[in-house]
């Protein structure tokens, strides 16, 4: 019986994203901005001050009416701070004005100082020729009461959290975090701190994504290691669904009389990703124990980093209700050649260099200490090779984390 072909890349992400569509957390929880930071908006946030709420001096100046031009030199009748509210400006005057000061009423445009001439007595003469409006910030120059600044669904970093604080906000109300039970399987693994026994190695994968998802904002449950027994799997699974949203697991998911994760799933659910097309991470099944989805990742450390950041990532960003949630990639020069065409999606280890992606040495997928070397990823598309210089898309670390 022929081998059934391995599923694409995209097929499998547009698969997590279906399923993900239809699980979107709709709870939310009020946040101080201290607080929020890498959590998604849940509502729209929609302005209730114009900022800048008056009209401002773009510079350290001085403010005058341009129908007062033709009398100067001109006598400074205020003097204007960020934080002060000026008088009406009287005719035939100016204002010395600082950056940010409101202008006062009456001004129409404001001349930096080094083009102004200061006499001994005091009044000013303008150097330069002035326009209306130079040098102001327009009051709602950036928004105005009504607009939406940010959508429900954007990811809150430092920019927006400004934003939100610059509309007097102190609180936000955000997407609950998703609760991930982050579950390791096999009987080679150890903790960190524990003795290794004959045959096994320590736990990096647990590290590795227990950070990843306190990055993307998850409630991350710490479920251990699972041995490698059937019965074992499917108590630990019934015992996580009642309080995961998600079930995270590295390990046991290829076809193997120990890969225990698998069997049970296909025991007891509908599987909908078996075998993919792509290099390193092919061993990933994504399906449900009970309501419960379930994804689970290869066991080599590098499988594992370029599965989550490539499908379980957009998953958890989707429902928590981002819409874009493909990193930003762009194109380099390869500064390798590659001449082994193969008929899975590869993923290389790279870092740039004088422009170009230079390898890792070591490519394989239980090397983990190349993501540390490396600044991301390189895409080699299914069947091709390539020469040095040639164009490939580069995904960076720093968009995946």
């Amino acid at each position: 019986m022929s081998k059934a072909p391995l599923m694409p890349v995209e097929d499998a992400l547009d698969q997590l994203l279906g399923m993900a569509n239809e699980q979107r957390l709709a709870d939310s929880e009020l946040l101080a901005l201290d607080d929020a930071r890498g959590r998604v908006l849940a509502s729209d946030l929609v302005a209730t001050l114009d900022l800048p709420p008056w009209p401002n001096s773009a510079m350290d100046g001085y403010a005058l009416n341009l129908a007062d031009l033709h009398r100067q030199p001109l006598k400074v009748s205020q003097k204007v701070y960020a934080g002060l509210a000026p008088d009406t400006l009287l005719p035939g005057t100016c204002a010395r004005i600082f950056t940010g000061a409101p202008l006062p009423p009456g001004a129409t445009c404001v001349e930096m100082q080094e083009n102004v001439e200061v006499l001994e007595d005091g009044r000013v003469r303008f150097l330069q020729p002035l326009k209306a409006g130079q040098n102001i910030r327009a009051q709602g120059q950036e928004n105005r009461v009504g607009d939406i600044l940010l959508r429900a669904g954007k990811r809150l970093g430092p920019f927006e959290l400004a934003v939100a604080a610059g509309q007097g906000l102190a609180q936000l109300h955000v997407v609950r975090r998703p609760r991930v039970a982050l579950l390791s399987t096999g009987d080679e693994l150890v903790e960190p701190g524990q003795p290794l026994r004959p045959g096994s190695i320590y736990n990096s994968n647990r590290v590795l994504l227990g950070h990843w998802l306190c990055e993307l904002g998850c409630e991350v449950i710490d479920a251990g290691i699972l041995p490698d027994r059937p019965a074992q799997t499917r108590l630990k699974l019934e015992q996580l669904q009642v309080s995961a949203d998600l079930i995270l697991t590295t390990g046991g998911v290829s076809a193997g009389d120990a890969d225990c994760l698998g069997q049970v799933l296909r025991d007891n659910g509908k599987p909908l990703v078996w075998k993919l097309a792509i290099k390193p991470g092919k061993p990933l099944t994504v399906g449900h124990f009970g309501a419960v989805p379930v994804i689970g990742l290869p066991g080599n450390p590098t499988s594992a980093l370029v599965t989550f950041g490539l499908l379980a990532r957009p998953y958890l960003l989707r429902i928590q209700g981002v819409d874009d949630v493909m990193p930003l990639s762009f194109t380099v020069n390869a500064g390798f050649d590659w001449h082994k065409a193969g008929g899975r999606r590869e993923y290389l280890r790279v870092r740039l260099e004088a422009g170009r992606a230079v390898l890792y040495p070591n490519q394989s997928s239980g090397v983990l200490l190349g993501a540390t070397w490396a600044d991301g990823l390189v895409e080699i598309p299914e069947n091709s090779t390539h020469n040095l210089g040639d164009p490939l898309r580069f995904i960076p670390f720093n968009e995946l984390f």
